[in-house]
Formats: structure tokens, sequence, C-alpha cells
């Protein structure tokens, strides 16, 4: 009898089935809104997971309560909009590294916003002549405008630099040696390297020089019947520095065409403007590659250039014409939101006057200290004059990066916002302000929290005094 009773008893028997709960009342309304099939696939998971949390642990009243039926319908609701809620979303970057690749490297203008949500509102022009009405080819919306911005005869767009690479090798020097100097063997973001990028594409590496030396001379004895072409590749996240010599771009490009071979130049972040005008280091200028005489030069569609991203080829059309038919061409091409966005982030260009103004790149690169400190300061008297003495308020010099293997032994003079308190660590303050909504991405340095203002866009400032307020306000840690 004692035994009957306590199976009876027992809290796995209390937990209802899965027809008893979407048939309750609450199910209802969650049926409306996600669909029958989503709530009940929702309801398995919560009873599975609850059983099993129950065989870990003996029933306790917290327990108990986690039976009721008002109780697991919640758990399930929670379950479903955990589920419907996409997991990429809208961040803050109070990091100061403006071309962060964790958080989508570069702010898209307005303007790119504006146009990918024109074509996304419906049909669009994407590889149609509108003169004949007959198929076109998609290169058309970004080719005159990549050629008049860096002086190039064509232009290609893929999904990546690493793609574009990759597919320029295949094309030119598939089968053959491809020349490239020891110190510009780089690894690029995510550990791909670039010898192995040249294995996937078919070509063959014929290292050249030393790792901190590279003669002219390297390059002509290594010119052979296998040579496919010569490659420069742009030291990009890393800088060599002191007893170092490489040819330049206008001694390469001659060789290369004495020997009647491509001449490749992989410019990594590519610049379209001079960083000289922001008071920090140069990056390589497309323009001048183009100069030179590069036969074909790659570079990043959402670096330097703040578009999304996308690889970016120029040169000479020949070249650009073999690209294109390449079968792998096809297989790395873009679609109709990367060409409207990177068609308006490139008219940008054309009014460099403006830049500064309409380009969240070079706004956040064109911000004077004043204006940066003027922000943080006033987010900091906010502060102080709502949160206790038990929390450290205070405002400190700092360093932005560009990012993203751009300008890499070079920071832009900030101020930081620094946070630090006394009942919550830096630690998990950091960790709470990433779980807020939007999560707000930050450095800690010596258990304090900082936030760059330089790369925290100015309508975000209340977002961020909010966060801290109901964070720090409570003073858990």
């Amino acid at each position: 009898m004692n035994k009957k009773k306590s199976v009876k008893e027992s809290p796995l028997r209390q937990i209802p089935s899965v027809d008893k709960l979407i048939s309750a009342e609450g199910a209802e309304v969650l049926i409306g809104d996600y669909g029958r099939s989503a709530v009940v696939e929702a309801a398995r998971k919560v009873l599975k997971e609850l059983r099993l949390k129950l065989k870990k642990k003996k029933g306790s009243p917290a327990q108990k309560r986690e039976l009721t039926q008002e109780a697991i319908l919640k758990k399930i609701k929670e379950s479903l909009k955990d589920k419907m809620s996409p997991s990429l979303t809208k961040a803050i970057n109070a990091t100061g590294v403006i071309l962060h690749t964790g958080l989508g490297r570069a702010v898209l203008p307005r303007e790119a916003q504006s146009g990918v949500k024109d074509v996304i509102e419906g049909y669009c022009t994407l590889a149609t002549d509108i003169e004949t009405g007959q198929r076109g080819h998609r290169d058309i919306h970004l080719n005159d405008l990549l050629c008049e911005l860096t002086g190039a005869e064509a232009a290609n767009v893929v999904n990546n630099n690493a793609a574009a690479t990759m597919l320029i090798l295949n094309t030119l020097a598939k089968g053959k040696e491809v020349i490239v100097s020891r110190g510009q063997l780089v690894e690029i973001g995510g550990s791909f390297r670039l010898p192995e990028v040249m294995e996937a594409s078919g070509a063959v590496l014929k290292e050249v020089g030393t790792t901190n030396k590279t003669h002219l001379r390297d390059y002509t004895a290594a010119i052979s019947e296998e040579t496919g072409a010569i490659m420069r590749v742009h030291h990009s996240n890393y800088r060599i520095l002191g007893f170092t010599e490489e040819p330049s771009a206008e001694e390469l490009a001659e060789l290369a065409r004495k020997h009647k071979i491509p001449f490749i130049d992989d410019l990594g972040s590519g610049a379209l403007v001079d960083l000289k005008d922001f008071g920090i280091e140069t990056e390589p200028l497309v323009q001048r590659s183009i100069k030179a005489g590069v036969d074909v030069t790659c570079f990043s569609g959402d670096k330097l250039i703040g578009g999304p991203q996308a690889g970016i080829i120029v040169g000479k059309a020949s070249i650009i014409q073999r690209i294109r038919k390449n079968p792998l061409s096809r297989a790395l091409r873009v679609g109709k939101l990367t060409i409207a966005a990177m068609e308006a982030t490139l008219r940008l260009f054309l009014s460099r006057e403006k830049l500064d103004d309409s380009h969240p790149v070079y706004r956040m690169l064109s911000l004077s200290l004043k204006e940066v400190e003027k922000r943080a300061q006033k987010v900091a008297k906010e502060l102080q004059a709502q949160i206790s003495d038990k929390v450290e308020i205070t405002i400190i010099d700092g360093g932005s990066q560009v990012g993203s293997g751009s300008v890499p032994v070079e920071t832009i003079p900030t101020k930081l916002l620094r946070i630090k308190s006394a009942s919550v660590s830096a630690e998990n303050l950091a960790r709470k302000l990433r779980h807020y909504k939007p999560p707000i991405f930050t450095r800690i340095q010596k258990d304090a929290v900082l936030f760059d203002f330089r790369t925290i866009q100015e309508d975000e400032d209340a977002l961020v005094l909010e966060a801290l307020l109901g964070l720090l306000k409570k003073g858990r840690g």
C-alpha cells in the first residue's frame, strides 16, 4: 500500500502530458503566435528536460513549483521565444576597434542600408539590361564605379578577398609557379594561410628572398618556363621593421612585363583614401597599385572600403574577362544585397570632402579627442548622479584601433569611460552587458570595464547609459 502511494506521489507522475498542455487555456495563445507543430515540439523538449532534471535530483519545494501547468507553459513560451529570435542581432561596439571582425567589421553607411532596403522590397534589375530587356551581367552595377575610383580598366566582385585571391590564381596560374617573397606569406583571420589558399587554387608557390629582405634579383632568378605569375601580398596585420627591403610595385610590374607574365597585387584592406589625412599610418592605395602597372589587384570590400563583405578585383580588361569566364567566378559571385550595399558605399568616395560625415568608418576615424571626451563625460555625469559611491566612474586616456588587419601597429588617441564596481566584478559586468539587449561589447583592464565612445555610435549613448544604470543599481555580482 505504501509502495503504491509512493508511486502516485512521485514528481515524475505529476508531469502533464503534451496533449493536456496544448489543450490548456494558456497554450491557445502560443499556438496562435507560433503554430501548433512548433508548440508541440517545444512542449516535448521542455518536458524531456524536466524529467531529466527530476531524475537527477530529489523533489524539493522549488521543483514542485516547476511542475505546475502554469510554470511549464511559461517555460514553453520562453523556449519558443528563444528559438524564434534571431541569433544574429544588432550589437553596440564599445571596444574601440573600428573594423571589429567579430562584430561584423564596417558599420554600413545609411545610403547602403537604404540601397539594400530598396532591392529587398520586390524584384530588382540585378542581371537584366533595361535597354534590351535581355539578361545582362551583374558586374555592370559596380564596374564603372570601381574603374572611376581606382583607374582600372575593369572590375569583378566576389564574396571575400580570400576568394578573390584564389580566383585570380586559379585563372592565371593553375598548375604553374607563382613567385612570392617569404616575408609576404601571411596568415589571415581564421588561420587561413596564403600558401594554403594558393594550393587550393591549383597554383604552385615559389618562395624567394628571406623574411626581412627580398631583392628584385631574387624574383628575376626565380622566373622560368614554369612561372605563371609574380605576386605581391600586403603584410596586412603585421609589420616588418628595421633591416628590411622589398622591390616596389613599379619594379615588379616592369619585370613582369619584360617576361610577359601577369603581376598580381593582393592589397588586403585596400584603401581608396590616404589614411594620413586622419593622422595615422597609410595603407596601400588601390589607385597607386593600378598606376604602378599591376595587371590585377584585389582587396576587401568590408574593411577600409567600409561596405558589405566582398572581395574586389580590379585590373586590365583582358585579365578581368578571363576571371569572369572562370567557372569558379559563378560559385564565388555576390548577390543583390551585397551589390546594392556596395554600390551605395562606393558612391560616397566620389565626394571626398563629404566622406568624413557620410561614411561611418571615416566619421569614427575623424572624430576629435574633444568630441569623444564630451560624449563620455556626459554619460559619466549621469551615472555619477544616480549610482552609489561604491562604483568608480572616471574618464581615462586610451587608444582606438582601426582593426581587421589595417594599420596594425598604430592606435588613435581616445578617451575611455572606466567603470569599476566594488560589488560587481569587471568580468561579470562585461558578461551582463553582452547579454543585454542589444548586447554591448567592452574591454576589461585591471578589473575595470572600459567604454570607447569612438566606436559607440552617437545614437547608442543613451542605450549604454540605460544598461549601466540598470546593472549597477542592482549591485549584484
